[in-house]
């Protein structure tokens, strides 16, 4: 498959590689490789896969050795968005014995982690398979990896909520209990209205629910989607009859706690969206390494 690394995507990348290689090389450098490699020594390493999983990240590869090394060269020999398996040959990497040292581990800390939130994404996106369910990220990042864990969601097969508070509204019960303090009769559905309202660019307007009652509320107004919070499946079946019979156009989206073993019976009760904090707050990392090969 192939998926956009995109201008934001490339923004954040550099930003984290600038830090990433200050916090590891300072204005010294590579001490170690420094010491024990001759400085007009050259190699070659395979970026190898060592556990099955969906690549991620290799378009940070080359933006890594810009900033070691411009005289890296990186053979790329397999997509992001591609399923591995152990022993699969990513790219090789040549040049300088010295810069491959330098950026082995900064290399490797960004392929392995995002290839661990797109493996993630896979195991939700495959356990859906068959349904109208579409497995969506949340904004439960890292602090300035947003863009590139929503990348490795989409080399995953996943699609992207909000990117944040900036693009969309997405009505919670905090705000639901903050805003009633100056309008304490307020429905559900006049509070879309009024976002709606203040905010008539946004990409959507969507409101949180965790009760059918609220849920009948909101779909007066209506908003683009609904959030389901916490609810059972029995809940979410009773919520899909009711959006159908009053406004089939808006989104249904599962949320809460939801895991692997519980999103495909989620996925049929016919809801559109299932959004999962753990695919960027909680995957393993997949296990990549550096392989020498000949010079």
């Amino acid at each position: 498959m192939s998926v956009e690394f995109d201008s934001r995507s490339q923004l954040a990348a550099e930003r984290l590689i600038a830090a990433s290689l200050e916090e590891d090389l300072h204005d010294v450098g590579d001490l170690t490789s420094q010491a024990l490699i001759d400085a007009d020594a050259t190699g070659s390493v395979d970026i190898v896969a060592r556990a099955t999983g969906v690549l991620s990240g290799m378009p940070i590869a080359p933006l890594v050795f810009s900033k070691v090394d411009a005289r890296v060269t990186i053979e790329e020999r397999i997509p992001d968005g591609t399923l591995l398996s152990p022993g699969d040959v990513v790219a090789t990497v040549s040049g300088p014995v010295q810069a491959l040292l330098s950026g082995e581990r900064t290399v490797l800390n960004f392929l392995t982690h995002l290839s661990g939130v797109a493996t993630r994404t896979r195991a939700f996106v495959d356990a859906i398979a068959g349904t109208q369910a579409t497995i969506l990220d949340t904004r439960k990042t890292l602090p300035g990896w947003r863009d590139l864990h929503k990348y490795a969601v989409r080399c995953g097969g996943g699609a992207n909520h909000r990117m944040g508070l900036f693009d969309a509204v997405l009505i919670k019960d905090n705000h639901l209990a903050a805003w009633r303090e100056a309008h304490p009769t307020a429905t559900i559905a006049e509070a879309v209205r009024h976002a709606r309202d203040v905010s008539p660019t946004c990409e959507f307007v969507e409101v949180e629910v965790d009760t059918l009652e609220q849920l009948a509320d909101a779909l007066q107004a209506p908003p683009d989607m609904v959030l389901l919070d916490n609810m059972t499946c029995d809940q979410m079946r009773e919520a899909v009859a009711m959006r159908n019979d009053t406004a089939p156009e808006v989104l249904l989206e599962a949320s809460g706690g939801i895991t692997l073993e519980t999103a495909a019976g989620i996925a049929r009760t016919g809801v559109d969206r299932i959004s999962v904090g753990g695919l960027t707050h909680s995957a393993p990392a997949l296990d990549l390494a550096f392989d020498w090969s000949a010079a």
